[in-house]
């Protein structure tokens, strides 16, 4: 199966857990970096050589500024609601929508899984995604893959 990697959102990545010192979530850290390794990513996917490396840097910069921008946005309810969707996605039908929403934010996104199969490498069961998010009326897309590890739990591939 192969794999288209611009991970699933920031979102996704929230499950990692970043956190300030003080114990309150960092939201535009956090998007920073998830945003940055997602522009590295889709940087990685042009060019060739010396050509690539440049693009890798450029998607890493823009994403890190993107990502940073959305990361200011989200709270934690919306990333609750979010991920509590990215869960149903790992088992509903490849298709169907997923759907989140947060009245008192009006930030809403959805998950909905395109493909499945097995990694050739692990063995793992996969599914790809295609994620939309609308923070503050501006909506971004994003595909992903997720893999089911021998523990039960799901891991974003890169």
């Amino acid at each position: 199966m192969k794999f288209k990697n611009l991970t699933v959102v920031l979102l996704s990545a929230s499950l990692l857990g970043a956190c300030a010192q003080d114990g309150t979530v960092n939201k535009e850290g956090i998007g920073t970096l998830v945003g940055a390794g997602l522009g590295a990513l889709v940087g990685s996917r042009v060019g060739g050589g010396k050509g690539r490396l440049a693009a890798v840097a450029l998607g890493a910069l823009g994403g890190a500024y993107l990502g940073s921008k959305l990361g200011q946005q989200l709270d934690a309810a919306d990333r609750a609601r979010a991920e509590r969707a990215q869960e149903e996605a790992h088992t509903t039908p490849v298709g169907k929508t997923i759907a989140w929403n947060n009245p008192d934010s009006g930030n809403s996104g959805t998950f909905t899984p395109t493909r499945d199969g097995t990694d050739r490498q692990t063995g793992n069961y996969c599914r790809e995604y295609k994620t939309t998010i609308n923070v503050g009326g501006k909506y971004e897309e994003a595909y992903g893959t997720a893999c089911r590890q021998a523990d039960g739990t799901w891991r974003i591939q890169k």
